[in-house]
């Protein structure tokens, strides 16, 4: 693939998240061949995009953190992205600033240090971790009705659109990682529940992971940015005027309207 094809499809994609307008995803005739070391090659692209717009780079996200799911797409790692500072959500949240969002409930690692290379292992980053918190993702892929192949996806970073983040934060040494339940509850009603060990049998695998995957790239992980680990829930619809409330055993509750 060509730079000039690369910023073609990395611009296509972007002016979509600018105008909060869906689009047909990249693999359905626009570029039908588009491989996964292709769609990191955009997102390269999309991130610099926004970057060069004055946006402030938050930290990565993690996706496809179920070993089932990957089994499904037949592929031996996660897929990962990158949330802006920007799309942090505090106090209520404007639909209209989406096109279609669904909520996940997350865990977020923030690191003391920087850690990277091949060899990072789950001990390594809990010697590394300053701090857990509660998280809720939303995302809102670019895409016709959230249709897309995993090239597709990667290429959109991941669907990263927005996040609300606990008050409080948690050292990890207080929990076991991988037993911390979750209750996703929207306008009372309680829509699905599970454990953090949904996340790669522990979320701190999931950092692991990253941090080998980013080190293939000659990257780190920065101290103090947050890492978005993936969803211990399935991920759901939210509308104008509904009520999200997620309740994560031992760190508490993080909650919001939808205006």
């Amino acid at each position: 693939m060509d730079n000039q094809k690369i910023k073609e499809l990395a611009d296509y994609v972007h002016h979509a998240y600018k105008d909060k307008k869906e689009i047909k995803k990249i693999t359905s005739d626009l570029y039908p061949e588009l491989t996964i070391e292709e769609a990191y090659i955009i997102q390269q692209e999309l991130i610099r995009q926004h970057l060069e717009e004055g946006h402030e780079l938050l930290g990565p996200k993690m996706g496809l953190t179920s070993e089932a799911k990957m089994k499904q797409m037949n592929v031996d790692d996660p897929i990962y992205g990158y949330v802006f500072r920007h799309m942090v959500e505090e106090g209520d949240v404007d639909i209209s600033g989406y096109i279609h969002p669904k909520i996940e409930a997350e865990i977020a690692f923030v690191l003391s240090e920087d850690l990277g290379g091949p060899d990072v292992t789950a001990f390594d980053v809990l010697k590394a971790t300053k701090f857990i918190i509660p998280a809720i993702e939303i995302i809102d892929s670019r895409y016709e009705n959230f249709n897309f192949t995993l090239a597709d996806v990667i290429a959109d970073n991941t669907s990263a659109a927005g996040v609300v983040f606990g008050e409080k934060h948690f050292g990890p040494a207080e929990f076991d990682l991988d037993v911390i339940g979750v209750n996703l509850k929207i306008n009372g009603e309680l829509k699905d529940s599970g454990t953090s060990a949904a996340v790669l049998g522990n979320p701190v695998n999931s950092v692991a992971r990253l941090a080998r995957m980013l080190s293939e790239e000659g990257k780190v992980i920065k101290a103090g940015e947050p890492v978005l680990t993936g969803g211990i829930t399935a991920a759901h619809l939210i509308e104008k005027g509904d009520h999200v409330a997620v309740k994560y055993s031992g760190i508490g509750e993080v909650s919001f309207f939808v205006k």
